[in-house]
């Protein structure tokens, strides 16, 4: 698929999107029942952004947000009797925003610049760190990694891109793991995440030193 240079802007609050991973959302709001109904006129990509500073301010206007986001393809969607959207996105490619367009639709847009997709695949050390690390964080909420995500065999941007996606911890944590470009980069980044919440939770196994070398 060729990406377009101007996509629109859906700026969530506590949402980070990470590619090669579905995202599920209600859509309500008129302006974005707009964009929607558009994207499916068109391309079907939709990205996402995250809101930051004092978003609450000024919410149904422009608030800042975060310079790099994910886009995604609606693949799957629902238009309710009342006009909302139930829709799935699949994660294509992070994007940096180069300019805002001036408003002359109900939603934001933006002149983007794609970044590359990774070509390097997950350091085996990392890889190791990393599922540790989910594991011991899981099991301090009494919940356990399924054992598909045991196989090596998996492949590894998708592998930390749905842990960075879908494990709990601060929308800002997971800014700062989609903005780290590397996979190898990012899953380490990730476990400095979780090795700090372990250390916070008290969880036997969480070391005061950070990452292994």
């Amino acid at each position: 698929m060729q990406l377009p240079e101007v996509i629109p802007l859906f700026p969530l609050p506590n949402v980070v999107f990470f590619p090669r991973i579905p995202l599920p959302l209600h859509v309500f709001e008129p302006r974005y029942r707009a964009m929607v109904r558009d994207a499916l006129r068109g391309s079907r990509l939709i990205g996402m952004v995250l809101l930051c500073g004092d978003w609450r301010d000024d919410y149904h206007g422009r608030p800042t947000i975060f310079g790099t986001g994910t886009v995604g393809e609606i693949v799957h969607v629902e238009e309710l009797a009342d006009g909302r959207f139930n829709i799935v996105l699949r994660g294509l490619r992070e994007f940096e925003i180069l300019q805002e367009l001036p408003p002359h639709a109900a939603y934001r847009e933006a002149r983007v610049r794609w970044r590359e997709a990774p070509e390097e695949g997950l350091a085996a050390d990392a890889r190791e760190a990393l599922l540790t690390r989910v594991q011991r964080y899981l099991g301090r909420f009494g919940k356990t990694l399924a054992p598909d995500a045991l196989d090596p065999d998996i492949d590894g941007p998708a592998l930390v891109n749905f842990f960075a996606q879908h494990l709990d911890v601060d929308p800002v944590e997971k800014q700062a793991l989609l903005e780290e470009r590397s996979t190898t980069g990012r899953a380490r980044r990730l476990v400095d995440v979780l090795e700090f919440r372990l250390r916070e939770l008290g969880a036997p196994g969480g070391s005061s030193y950070g990452r292994p070398q």
